[in-house]
């Protein structure tokens, strides 16, 4: 159950703390006052999708906090996400949302994250959101799938998620299936020429990408051989050994200057360093010449290497220019067309082993599905019992209802394709709950269908926006019972513009719109004297009046009525004014209401019959899914 929730700097609401009853908690107020704001933002503190413009202007975050109670499964559910309760007796789901940033923003549960799928989990068991937008999604046969889907249950879902295994399993087998025939029957050429390519490159035979270089190296050594040979004696003759007339090695000189300075140390210690210079530059130049000499005398020609290497350059560059354009890039290609071929060749699968493959996994998808069908067949009728024993009470004693289960081609879902079929009238035929259902027929089916809900469902806050909307009195009376009756088992909070349903409440919310000054003073607001003396009833947290404003904001007030507000809100409600007559109709609702709790108090409750359905769960938030709502103030 919903405790309390605590909202700072949400579209139009500044500062607003609202602690929660059990039962059934009404929230009126005039079209445009903020009343589903208050619902907005109990949907986005549960996880609901928001933007940043539902930031209060000039606030730089706004933020939602709401209090639950604990019972078992909330408790089992923090004992599995290693979360500590608050006092061992709440639970405290909150979230920030800054300006700009909105998709940043993530629940937190006794301030931690939470991930997606289990807050999810979560959402399941504290509210379920029912709004008026709904109705027209009511008539979606994905919707109504999902709605029988969860109707039948842990089961039914459980061989629900087989199937879907099953037929990713049957997908994939014949996707492989039809890219093997489709080879087989247009891509024949295609595997020639890789085939072929293949063969190239493999008689190619690469290895290194570095081979052309590498060759090109060697090739240019092997022409220039003689000339090597030349050169390098004669670098020997200039370094170690000039035997030409007149001639003096590099190594005669040094060895001279050595002498001399070796002479010169004798009688100066300066010129140690630059004997050891030259010294050192005699020895490097030794082993330059001995290493010279020795690599001219293993120079020598050799024809053959060198056709062989010229003949190896050229395969190698007709390669590049084929399959290039560097060598590397070849190596590359080969390794990926021996890829392409073995895919294009069933990764050594044969034809008749992919056919048989698929056809195994079809026998499987259409057994599973088959299995799915059984089970939606039995929680058809089982919803259908259920949903025309709640709608008799809501003014539709003659009412019809069947769940269509139709085969169509598998899917992830399944083979049965699932229409509500609808007759309001007697003597009329069964039709789409969408072609015929009008709209206050709609919101009665959508009441009737959570009510179905209602002593299976986990969850312990019902919320329903304007769910009596286009019903005539005689409609709305049976909606408001419904509604008292759920509230015996749930939590119930509801917006409503309708007097009689707002009679019904345990606790009545009026929500107004007002604007304040810059020290949050309200101002005299024209809209006060359309409404009477309604400002003097509900007094602005003990402000006075001002006239001229400051700097001028629009803020969201929210207020419990007393009994005596209270018949004047419903008198409002009624008809739009104060007057005796008004204040009469809303006393005259007030006792219709108050004889109707005694009756339930009277009332003996019988057992619940024990079917499937008590393992039933609702769909899943992305099946009903909080209307999103635009906040031009936001």
């Amino acid at each position: 159950m919903l405790l309390s929730l605590r909202i700072e700097n949400f579209a139009l609401i500044d500062r607003l703390e609202l602690n929660l009853a059990a039962g059934l908690t009404v929230l009126t107020g005039e079209t445009g006052a903020g009343k589903s704001i208050i619902l907005d933002a109990i949907d986005a503190v549960l996880g609901g999708k928001v933007n940043g413009r539902v930031v209060r202007t000039g606030a730089e975050k706004a933020v939602i906090e709401a209090t639950f109670c604990l019972d078992a499964g909330l408790m089992n559910w923090l004992k599995a996400q290693a979360i500590a309760p608050i006092h061992d007796n709440y639970l405290v789901c909150s979230r920030e949302i800054r300006a700009g940033q909105a998709n940043r923003s993530r629940p937190r549960v006794n301030g931690v994250v939470v991930d997606k799928q289990p807050f999810e989990q979560l959402r399941d068991r504290l509210v379920e959101i029912t709004a008026q937008g709904q109705t027209v999604q009511l008539g979606q046969p994905a919707l109504q799938r999902e709605w029988l889907d969860s109707y039948g249950g842990d089961p039914l879902l459980h061989q629900r998620a087989q199937v879907a295994v099953a037929f990713a399993a049957y997908q994939q087998a014949t996707q492989s299936l039809e890219k093997r025939r489709r080879f087989e029957q247009e891509q024949q050429q295609q595997l020639e020429l890789f085939e072929f390519q293949l063969r190239e490159l493999e008689a190619a035979q690469l290895s290194d990408p570095d081979e052309l270089d590498q060759l090109e190296q060697e090739r240019q050594r092997l022409t220039h051989s003689v000339e090597l040979q030349q050169k390098s004696y004669q670098v020997y003759q200039q370094l170690y050994d000039n035997d030409q007339e007149g001639g003096t090695a590099a190594a005669d000189l040094l060895g001279a200057a050595e002498h001399l300075l070796q002479d010169m140390a004798e009688y100066d210690p300066q010129i140690q360093p630059f004997l050891e210079l030259v010294s050192n530059a005699l020895t490097q130049v030794q082993e330059a010449g001995r290493g010279i000499n020795l690599y001219g005398e293993n120079i020598e020609a050799d024809p053959q290497r060198l056709q062989e290497v010229e003949e190896r350059i050229v395969e190698l560059k007709q390669i590049c220019r084929k399959y290039g354009p560097r060598l590397e890039d070849a190596i590359a290609l080969y390794q990926q067309r021996q890829q392409e071929i073995a895919e294009l060749t069933g990764g050594g699968q044969s034809l008749d082993a992919l056919e048989q493959a698929q056809r195994l996994c079809q026998q499987q998808l259409i057994a599973a599905c088959g299995q799915l069908t059984q089970l939606r067949q039995t929680a058809a009728q089982q919803l259908e019992q259920r949903l025309v024993d709640e709608l008799r009470p809501l003014a539709m004693e003659k009412v019809q209802f069947h769940v269509q289960v139709q085969p169509v081609p598998p899917s992830a879902t399944g083979a049965d394709q699932v229409t509500f079929l609808f007759s309001p009238n007697p003597g009329e035929p069964l039709q789409p709950l969408s072609e015929i259902a009008s709209g206050g027929e709609m919101s009665r089916f959508l009441l009737a269908l959570q009510s179905s809900f209602s002593q299976v469902d986990p969850v312990g806050t019902l919320v329903f926006d304007e769910i009596d909307v286009g019903v005539s009195g005689r409609v709305t009376q049976a909606i408001a019972e419904k509604l008292y009756h759920l509230s015996q088992h749930h939590q119930v909070l509801c917006v409503t513009h309708q007097a009689i349903v707002a009679a019904t409440a345990d606790t009545h919310l009026q929500v107004s719109k007002h604007t304040v000054d810059s020290d949050g003073v309200r101002l005299n607001d024209p809209a006060d004297e359309t409404r009477g003396k309604t400002h003097e009833a509900f007094p602005p947290d003990g402000n006075d009046l001002k006239q001229e404003p400051d700097a001028v904001r629009t803020v969201v007030r929210v207020v419990p009525l007393t009994e005596m507000q209270r018949r004047e809100e419903l008198a409002q409600l009624a008809g739009g004014k104060t007057d005796p007559e008004a204040i009469a109709f809303a006393e005259s609702l007030l006792k219709q209401a108050a004889t109707l709790r005694q009756a339930a108090s009277l009332a003996t409750t019988s057992p619940e019959p024990t079917t499937s359905k008590a393992t039933a769960t609702r769909p899943t938030k992305s099946s009903k899914s909080r209307s999103s709502r635009k906040h031009p103030s936001a």
